[in-house]
């Protein structure tokens, strides 16, 4: 727990604390990709019943980051004070707070599994098969929210190394255990959908047991109850930085959950190729998550600190990095979809779907990691606004009506090009009002610096 993050080369330190970031978030995407390539082989119905699944899936994740960017958020900045007592009650009131947000989910998950795909347009034969996959991974919510949360306060304290080990061993034990529970390898019984869900619930469940052990072994835990006003202000300080995140969070897989639907429309075939081209997507974007996810922790010890400059530095250097990679990624996944669909799932009308959305998406994704790195550094400086007004008008303003829109106009080709265009003009945003945020603190600390040598120099004449 040391202000490890406060001196040194900025440059450095970035690239020190992304590449094992990578491994980290790579095991976390690749056993995604490795559900995606297993189910494939079950059949279309099969796959697209996953693609159903995943708004709702990553919505409820994004319920589980946001109260880890919360968590993160405040501990950094108390990391940065130095202030270990604070670390370590909001470490142990933010666990508490995201075991008790899962008894609200899974109740309410439980609940609503029919209305709910229903309305995302899944038909009535893909509805047994979704059922099979949610009801194991709603009981599995403990094992995604409460390791979620306890990953980033290890990240806020600069352990970014113990924090993607955590997630590349889980990440193996998905991919080992997927097709043992998917095709009833070695004698167990062939589970299918069930098995993919299951796979996901154990792998998670060796997160949750990793990152107590750190956080026990580190000192970063209470282990007496707090008085309730003081349990409170510790929730209120996170829910402050982590319900606009998991809000802001939530409206991009709902927001795709609505897309998806507009993508139905077009058959199964349709959204099992929309599915395929956003984990390649997620896959080919790894790099770049990594920087956003580990910015925040940078920024808020920094921030913490009054090092300022350090701040503005680190961004200049992130935002460069993105718009390298992004052109990066372009040139390589543009021409090559097809191949990769192909990898997945050989039925055509899927590989054209997905190389469709890969020949046009990847031009943005350099704007797309502006974005994550924007947001992730609005949420690290205890300034959660900025971050959801960037994430409303992306989605909610720009790419779903543009979506319908490019639908009437262009098919399904319309829908790809406002998720490109709604990326490029808030990746630009989101690079303008970084840059002026740290501008003004900057400003304000020398008139603030001003102001004291003028009362400094009146004292000494009296």
């Amino acid at each position: 727990m040391k202000q490890n993050l406060t001196e040194g080369n900025v440059g450095k330190h970035l690239i020190d604390l992304t590449i094992p970031m990578i491994w980290g978030v790579f095991a976390v995407i690749a056993f995604s990709i490795a559900d995606t390539y297993y189910v494939g082989k079950l059949g279309a119905d099969e796959l697209a019943a996953m693609s159903f699944t995943w708004p709702v899936v990553t919505t409820l994740g994004s319920l589980a980051m946001g109260l880890g960017v919360g968590a993160s958020s405040i501990i950094a900045r108390a990391i940065g004070e130095g202030d270990r007592l604070k670390v370590q009650r909001l470490t142990t009131d933010s666990l508490s707070l995201s075991l008790l947000a899962v008894g609200i989910f899974v109740f309410i998950g439980l609940a609503t599994i029919d209305p709910l795909f229903t309305a995302l347009g899944a038909t009535p034969e893909l509805l047994p098969l979704i059922h099979s996959y949610m009801e194991i991974w709603y009981w599995g919510m403990i094992f995604l929210v409460i390791p979620m949360v306890g990953n980033s306060a290890i990240r806020a304290a600069g352990n970014i190394q113990v924090a993607s080990m955590i997630m590349i061993f889980a990440g193996l034990v998905n991919i080992i255990l997927d097709p043992f529970f998917i095709f009833g390898w070695a004698g167990l019984p062939r589970l299918e959908l069930a098995g993919a869900a299951m796979a996901t619930v154990i792998a998670r469940a060796t997160t949750l047991l990793a990152a107590l052990f750190f956080l026990y072994r580190e000192k970063m835990l209470c282990y007496h109850l707090p008085k309730l006003p003081v349990l409170l202000n510790s929730w209120k300080n996170i829910l402050y930085v982590g319900l606009p995140a998991a809000g802001s969070s939530m409206i991009m897989p709902m927001s795709i959950g609505v897309i998806t639907s507009m993508v139905a429309v077009y058959g199964n075939e349709a959204v099992a190729g929309f599915g395929v081209a956003s984990r390649v997507e997620a896959f080919g974007s790894i790099v770049l998550m990594s920087l956003a996810a580990i910015i925040g922790p940078f920024v808020g010890q920094n921030w913490g600190a009054k090092q300022y400059h350090r701040v503005h530095r680190s961004l200049q250097l992130s935002f460069l990095f993105c718009l390298f990679w992004g052109v990066f990624l372009a040139a390589i996944i543009a021409p090559t979809g097809s191949w990769i669909a192909s990898l997945f799932n050989s039925d055509p009308k899927v590989v054209k779907i997905a190389a469709t959305y890969l020949l046009i998406v990847p031009i943005s994704y350099g704007a797309s990691g502006a974005i994550q790195v924007a947001s992730s550094t609005f949420n690290a400086l205890g300034k959660p606004l900025p971050s959801t007004a960037m994430i409303l008008i992306r989605m909610l303003v720009l790419y779903v009506p543009l979506a319908y829109l490019g639908r009437k106009f262009f098919g399904i080709n319309g829908i790809f090009l406002a998720t490109a265009f709604s990326n490029i003009a808030v990746g630009w945003l989101g690079f303008i009002w970084t840059q002026k945020t740290c501008a003004d603190e900057k400003r304000q600390r020398a008139e603030s610096m001003d102001g004291k040598q003028q009362l400094v120099n009146v004292s000494d004449q009296n």
